[in-house]
């Protein structure tokens, strides 16, 4: 039999965690939805539980023994024999592991609350990893809680990241990928990406397998079904989603039918949703950090990781040279300072005693011969660098002053200082390089930028 309990139940909102806090991002934007989070519903239940029925009920209705909730219209309905209920099934010893980890969620879900420290809110859903070892969340989950523990788990578990992208967000995903290892240490992980970034992925070492998505298009069900096959064949039990686009999202419902792989990213009803409203205000790197501190791990580095270097060219051995990259993506020709103030700043440069390297893609050369025309000390080296070479001269460089492209994400990563020019063409608060030592000229219309400043900047930062 079920009676009411309350007929204003206390309730946990956004307000009880301060703002720009993860759980405050995390209950919002359940609130603004129909279909909540499973670990949402949990969280309200044990705040009501506790508020009125006191910590042994809410640890057995946790760990295994549910209340018979039922939530209808502000009125939530229980079994009256809940304590006793409750107090049998924790004299069980064989419960005793998910108690435990029932208990871990409760004092972490207390000691968030009001906090602004962001290790006590990693904590709650690093709680919620553990209590789902032991318990079906799903089904705890549901309007009517169903007593269901958590199948054992195969090990070693078969771990997915899934990034295309272009140069700079391949570069900036690296990053979170040694916290997915130490998280998931033991067990397989694959990275899923384009043909042209899978040997720079595997130069990393950070992944036991790599498997190329030939982005099939529209109508190319040969190529959709090739896609499935390979994904449904991996049999993978986990997937961070760090591409997050409409095209990473309908790989999640490839997968049906059938139980999909927990599943981190925003695709819809996913198991580890990125369950932040502004998470596209966000920089990239702060944006992976925050879907995996919402996946149960944390922290995570906010700098990219490289590649092994490759030796430097021997004519660069022993120098003091600055990387020089007036590149960008053809598509955007506003981010491209003119190669004009590249040929002046690196004759600037040399006069301050640095040798001016001047790098990109292949198709760029006559920026190359642009610069050295200008300043013919300078060394091009434009369509020779692939980034196992680049990151050996972004290791080894005085300095670097670029565009906003690529090559400068992972020149940032190096270490040493950055000198960055961004244009209205883009928002480095969102998509900046990340590094020991970065500095971002912004002027929205890159022309208007003159040698002097940049010098100025780079001589100061270098």
């Amino acid at each position: 039999m079920l009676v009411a309990l309350s007929t204003a139940p206390a309730r946990l909102t956004a307000a009880a965690f301060p703002k720009a806090t993860p759980l405050n991002s995390f209950v919002a934007w359940n609130e603004a939805r129909y279909a909540k989070d499973r670990r949402y519903r949990i969280i309200c239940d044990i705040y009501w539980i506790l508020d009125n029925l006191g910590t042994e009920t809410c640890l057995a209705h946790l760990a295994g023994q549910p209340l018979a909730l039922r939530r209808s219209g502000g009125r939530i309905a229980s079994n009256p024999a809940t304590r006793a209920l409750a107090e049998g099934f924790l004299a069980e010893s064989t419960v005793l592991p998910a108690v435990a980890a029932a208990q871990r969620v409760i004092d972490s879900l207390q000691a968030a609350i009001g906090s602004l420290d962001m290790a006590r809110h990693a904590a709650v859903f690093s709680a919620f990893e553990i209590l789902a070892r032991h318990v079906d969340l799903d089904a705890l989950a549901l309007s009517r809680p169903q007593p269901k523990f958590a199948g054992l788990q195969s090990l070693p578990r078969r771990i997915l990241i899934v990034k295309l992208g272009a140069l700079g967000d391949f570069v900036q995903a690296l990053g979170p990928v040694p916290a997915i290892r130490s998280h998931h240490a033991g067990d397989h992980i694959a990275l899923l990406t384009t043909a042209r970034y899978a040997a720079l992925a595997a130069e990393t070492g950070l992944f036991d397998d790599i498997l190329v998505d030939r982005r099939p298009r529209g109508f190319d069900v040969p190529g959709w079904l090739a896609l499935r096959r390979m994904l449904r064949r991996e049999r993978f039990d986990r997937i961070y989603d760090f591409q997050t686009s409409d095209r990473s999202n309908a790989y999640f419902w490839l997968l049906r039918p059938g139980r999909p792989p927990e599943w981190s990213g925003t695709a819809w009803r996913c198991s580890h949703p990125h369950a932040n409203r502004d998470r596209d205000r966000l920089h990239t790197m702060d944006r992976q950090a925050e879907q995996l501190l919402m996946a149960g791990i944390h922290p995570v580095p906010l700098t990219p990781s490289l590649p092994s270097a490759a030796p430097l060219p021997a004519m660069l051995a022993g120098r003091r040279f600055v990387l020089l990259i007036p590149g960008s993506s053809p598509g955007h020709p506003a981010k491209r300072w003119p190669v004009q103030n590249y040929g002046e700043l690196a004759t600037g440069l040399s006069g301050a005693g640095y040798l001016p390297v001047v790098i990109g893609v292949a198709g760029e050369e006559p920026l190359g011969r642009a610069i050295r025309a200008i300043c013919p000390e300078a060394v091009d080296l434009i369509g020779q660098t692939d980034v196992a070479r680049l990151t050996g001269l972004a290791r080894a460089a005085a300095l670097t002053v670029g565009n906003d492209t690529g090559a400068t994400h992972v020149a940032a990563a190096g270490g040493h200082p950055v000198v960055v020019l961004f244009s209205s063409a883009s928002d480095p608060s969102l998509c900046g390089p990340r590094g020991a030592s970065v500095r971002v000229l912004i002027e929205p219309d890159l022309t208007t930028v003159t040698v002097e400043t940049v010098l100025a900047a780079a001589l100061d930062a270098a």
